[in-house]
């Protein structure tokens, strides 16, 4: 972009920032945001966060709207755990392939085969999932969700890639889903050899939904948020990421003297970016896209949740 089309649209930001804020204290509204969005919605945010700092902020906030920036999911978490309140999302189309890998049906099934087991699902599922789980987790608490429950046999939906690595640190049986994160997956090791040949000092962080043997390549592995801090208690200066571009954003600003460089180009959820400042001015005004989750679905997903909230963060 040139120099003036910039300036255009610097100002132009400026201006949906003034106009969201107003909009917010009219509305009394709080916006959460998950990492992978824009930063230009990052630095407007109330809270910044993973899946599960959202869901934690999502029951604590006393705000009358919430506005969410994020992917539907997290919306319909939002809604379940704050029944009373107004959940709206700057876009319904931000969904998210790896939740719609896991139905309700296959699930059904795959309990009534294993009548023993008890199912975790990660959050990255929809409230009709969710209503079929014992229990939720995120990348975060994961293992000391698993750790958590007094059956030896579990059902694990939808990510195969998280499956395997929590499945390394626990003795009990898992039935993994066959899921997976489309951005995550693609991460390849020849991605990470060519990375480290070109920044040979580098430590390797990577999300656990990565596959097992990039995973395997990486000098620590954890979720967002433990990325972000690893990343920034490190005494290390150059890192390779290998998670989603948008923590870019945090991570820069925690630690403006490191170096980051993405382990591939390709690191971007397109559902993510789909949200933008102009969308969450529209959705404040309008009131809409509003969440809306059958009280029955609900009901029954609010246990699965709250079980989560219950175990402490990883």
């Amino acid at each position: 972009m040139d120099a003036l089309a910039l300036e255009k649209k610097a100002l132009r930001d400026a201006e949906l920032r003034e106009r969201l804020l107003q909009l917010k204290k009219e509305r009394n509204a709080i916006i959460l945001a998950h990492f992978y969005q824009r930063p230009e919605i990052q630095e407007v945010a109330d809270f910044i966060g993973d899946s599960f700092g959202l869901a934690q902020k999502a029951k604590e906030t006393d705000a009358d709207v919430i506005l969410f920036c994020g992917v539907h999911f997290m919306g319909e978490s939002a809604k379940i755990l704050n029944p009373s309140k107004t959940v709206i999302i700057p876009d319904e189309r931000a969904g998210c392939p790896m939740a719609d890998m896991v139905n309700v049906d296959g699930l059904r099934k795959l309990k009534a085969q294993h009548p023993n087991a008890k199912v975790v699902a990660y959050i990255n599922t929809s409230a009709d999932v969710k209503a079929e789980t014992y229990i939720c987790c995120t990348s975060s608490n994961a293992r000391k969700v698993i750790e958590s429950i007094d059956t030896d046999e579990i059902i694990w939906v939808p990510d195969k890639n998280l499956g395997h690595y929590v499945s390394q640190f626990t003795d009990k049986k898992m039935i993994i889903w066959e899921g997976y994160c489309n951005t995550h997956d693609q991460l390849s090791v020849e991605d990470i050899m060519n990375m480290k040949q070109q920044h040979p000092n580098a430590h390797v962080v990577v999300h656990p939904e990565c596959r097992p043997e990039v995973v395997a390549l990486a000098d620590y592995v954890g979720s967002t948020t433990g990325i972000l801090k690893y990343c920034r208690e490190s005494s290390h200066k150059e890192f390779i990421i290998g998670t989603e571009d948008g923590t870019r954003y945090m991570l820069e600003k925690d630690s403006p003297d490191k170096t980051f460089v993405f382990a591939s180009k390709y690191l971007v959820c397109p559902n993510m970016k789909v949200n933008n400042l102009k969308k969450c001015v529209e959705a404040l005004e309008n009131m809409k896209p509003e969440i809306y989750v059958p009280e029955d679905v609900a009901d029954a997903a609010r246990a699965s949740l709250e079980r989560m909230l219950a175990v402490a963060p990883a």
